[in-house]
């Protein structure tokens, strides 16, 4: 079965999940919907996000709060919803166990969190299992779910606004208010500078747009233009522009992405989509007959996989 077909029959359907989907085409169609924002210089101004449906297992969704209040009655009575059992409760708990280390404790008597299958799997100061998840598309949705099972409490927090830490911070504060019965923490003064600063993790510490003193000239186009090969991210084409300069093109829609002269063989792109980072580097490895031999695409290099090599 594709996947929107599976989840609709046996999570959303079952459920009453009428306002909820795992198609993009869903949303579009959708008479009443909120719309993706993006914060600017000027303000917040309408965006829009790409078409999430190849990943929609990890991040595609859309969905309204009652609907989801309908999904958190479910986790909270082990599969259970309304005298009915939709899913098997063995089942669901074992999403719940760490499987991986995803934050090591940082000090000897410091806590560890984990990952569980599709939870970030931890416990709060008074030993309780606590879920959460974040959602977030930088082009402009913002969303978080926490549960506490063992007090039947949980929290859904949906925003159609580029990630800056506000659906984190609404639902840490009502866990404070329904156990402690004061905001413990200024939480969105700590999300709102931790979470953008988990968005600029990819951006270069060089800055593309400012040559350096006595910068090399590019070789001639000719020396650059081909086509390299990757095995995890596939082709890429390296061509040359009416009017001069080089463009890279990538990706299975064969995105393009002019190319900026910055020092010698190496060049600066412009980032764009969901993972933009602002200008990021290309730097060509040139053989000795004067062809580049290879080229490192700098956004793709953060696990050492961006080497391209010419084919």
């Amino acid at each position: 079965m594709e996947w929107e077909d599976l989840a609709a029959d046996v999570l959303y359907k079952p459920l009453g999940m009428s306002s909820t989907s795992s198609l993009r085409s869903a949303y579009d169609g959708a008479a009443n919907k909120a719309v993706p924002h993006v914060r600017t210089d000027t303000g917040w101004q309408v965006s829009t996000t790409g078409n999430p449906d190849p990943q929609s297992p990890a991040g595609g969704v859309s969905s309204t709060v009652q609907d989801l209040a309908r999904w958190m009655r479910l986790q909270l009575a082990d599969g259970t919803f309304e005298g009915r059992q939709i899913v098997d409760a063995a089942g669901l708990n074992e999403t719940r166990v760490p499987q991986i280390v995803s934050d090591p404790p940082t000090a000897p008597a410091g806590g560890a969190g984990f990952h569980g299958l599709g939870w970030n799997v931890s416990h709060d100061p008074q030993g309780r299992l606590r879920l959460n998840h974040s959602g977030a598309f930088e082009l402009g949705a913002a969303t978080v779910v926490t549960l506490l099972p063992s007090e039947q409490i949980g929290i859904v927090v949906l925003t159609n606004g580029q990630p800056i830490g506000v659906a984190e911070a609404v639902a840490q504060e009502f866990l404070d208010l329904a156990q402690d019965g004061r905001e413990t923490v200024d939480w969105l003064g700590f999300f709102g500078k931790a979470v953008p600063a988990a968005a600029l993790e990819g951006v270069s510490p060089t800055d593309y747009g400012k040559p350096p003193a006595g910068a090399a000239a590019a070789r001639p186009d000719a020396a650059y233009v081909g086509t390299y090969g990757n095995g995890y991210y596939g082709p890429l084409t390296v061509s040359a522009r009416d009017g001069g300069g080089l463009v890279m093109s990538l990706g299975p829609d064969d995105l393009e992405f002019p190319l900026q002269d910055y020092d010698g063989d190496v060049f600066g792109f412009r980032t764009r989509g969901e993972n933009a980072v602002g200008l990021s580097g290309v730097t060509f490895t040139v053989g000795a007959d004067g062809r580049a031999a290879a080229v490192v695409v700098e956004q793709l290099n953060h696990e050492g996989l961006g080497t391209f090599t010419r084919s």
